[in-house]
């Protein structure tokens, strides 16, 4: 059960819940990979409702990436591959770089695929073929915003998952009810939620045919031979039911157990990991009245006011591919596929794989993204890169320190007027961190921290400001001090 207050009702900002740079910072990082400074001050200008727009808008016209050179490969009846062992895993990392640079530039639709990786789960290491990759994560895209109904059909007859879950040896002599039963309990309706193992076996009858094999990365096919053309009974139904009207039973007689289900996923992604019963029974309504189709939801959730109640911001554990993807864009970091290419590695090293979750259940997210060994390593490879920044990051982080504190003083303000190093630190960490620190001794040891080795006296006289050479230095171990807080690994 949510503690968060507020309906599912549009936000309007008011005295009690302003509309200034907590909650824009919480939209941009929950909707995107965080912001930049610019992109906070630019939202402040438009509405709660026009932002959202704008980034939904935005998501919903960006075409697909170009298809790879590798995107229809087979080993027969022509072998594509010169080494198969060593090429595919290439292409899977080339791929996965092009997704996280994706990430970095498209924000909200590379954020709602990976939302949908971890939901139609299908690991690579089962099918390992790169056209199979390729197709998997297309249809992701594709489908991300669009109607899900058409997103089922379309996911359970792609290769990568066929090979995944056993569809291509599911036939009318030997069934297999590994992906039926995975698409009523994981991919529509819930676990024990309105289904019982007859219809699992019943509906496992409806899905044969359909044929993939990895063995020669050749694309989806339908042998009608191996279909079982004769009666099924699911859910109470008897009809001679096919992969497209089973999958039509499963939302017409299924409806409230889908839109609840998928309702309640997106709800604990992009908002909350404690379901509110309430917010998920309106999501799902708008669901079902919209005929499945996936935008009016994320619209109405993101537009509403119980998103923007304060509990929910900073509540969710950012993911490792999160944690960097955030970090990169946040901070304006220069990037280049071999630093990107650390970023996917270092995911890795996290427990994040891309393309490849742990089971078919996905990753557990949220506290399962911490623990001794994953934490040490957040702070270590993030400050690796600290290390290594460039200046422009620091200038950024100085000219936004400038920006807040003049709009603060109502005056515009020179670095030699900014003094205050108890200011600079909140004004860093409150950007970095959504909800700032909880205590006030806690902004005391991150300004310690800031001040570093800049002698007392230079502060207590004003003789130190912004504009001095150390003021690099003094970010860098402020930015290092940062990571390592509690607070910073919450979105």
């Amino acid at each position: 059960m949510s503690c968060a207050t507020g309906s599912i009702n549009p936000y309007v900002p008011s005295g009690d819940m302003p509309w200034n740079r907590l909650r824009a910072s919480h939209l941009y990082r929950r909707l995107n990979f965080g912001a930049t400074p610019q992109e906070v001050k630019t939202g402040l200008t438009f509405t709660p409702s026009q932002v959202v727009d704008q980034l939904v808008n935005a998501a919903v016209a960006q075409t697909l990436p170009a298809a790879p050179i590798w995107y229809d490969w087979t080993r027969e009846p022509i072998d594509n591959y010169t080494d198969f062992n060593s090429e595919i895993y290439v292409h899977r990392e080339e791929w996965g770089i092009r997704w996280i640079n994706d990430m970095l530039t498209k924000g909200l639709r590379e954020k709602l695929t990976l939302f949908w990786q971890n939901h139609f789960v299908a690991g690579w290491s089962d099918y390992q073929c790169s056209s199979y990759l390729y197709e998997y994560h297309k249809v992701l895209q594709q489908y991300a915003f669009g109607n899900f109904k058409d997103f089922v059909y379309q996911i359970g007859i792609t290769p990568a998952m066929l090979v995944y879950l056993n569809g291509n040896v599911n036939t009318k002599e030997s069934p297999n009810e590994n992906y039926a039963r995975e698409l009523m309990e994981l991919f529509t309706m819930g676990r024990d939620n309105g289904y019982t193992q007859e219809d699992i076996e019943e509906l496992a009858r409806a899905l044969t045919g359909w044929q993939a094999s990895s063995d020669t990365c050749q694309l989806t096919t339908f042998d009608a031979t191996l279909f079982d053309d004769t009666s099924k009974t699911i859910f109470g139904q008897t009809a001679n039911f096919t992969y497209n009207t089973a999958i039509n039973l499963i939302f017409s007689a299924r409806s409230s157990e889908v839109a609840h289900f998928i309702c309640g996923k997106l709800y604990r992604f992009f908002v909350c990991n404690e379901i509110d019963v309430n917010i998920v029974n309106a999501m799902a309504q708008t669901f079902i009245s919209n005929n499945f189709e996936i935008t009016p939801v994320l619209r109405q959730l993101f537009k509403s006011e119980h998103f923007f109640d304060e509990y929910n911001i900073g509540h969710l554990i950012k993911s490792p591919i999160e944690n960097f993807a955030q970090f990169v864009h946040t901070l304006s970091m220069p990037y280049d596929d071999g630093s990107v290419t650390g970023l996917f590695y270092m995911s890795i090293d996290e427990g994040q794989t891309l393309f490849n979750p742990p089971n078919v259940a996905g990753w557990p997210g949220h506290r399962a993204w911490i623990n001794e060994t994953t934490l040490a390593l957040r702070w270590d490879q993030i400050s690796y890169w600290i290390q290594y920044f460039p200046y422009s990051v620091w200038y950024q982080l100085r000219d936004m320190v400038v920006d807040v504190l003049s709009t603060n003083a109502g005056t515009a303000l020179s670095e030699d007027d900014i003094v205050d190093p108890a200011l600079v630190t909140a004004t860093i960490v409150d950007f970095l961190i959504v909800k700032g620190l909880p205590t006030a001794q806690d902004y005391q040891n991150a300004t310690d921290v800031f001040k570093g080795s800049v002698p007392q006296n230079y502060f207590d006289e004003g003789i130190w400001n912004i504009g001095w050479d150390e003021y690099i230095n003094q970010v860098k171990q402020l930015l290092y001090h940062i990571v390592k807080l509690p607070e910073y690994q919450l979105n």
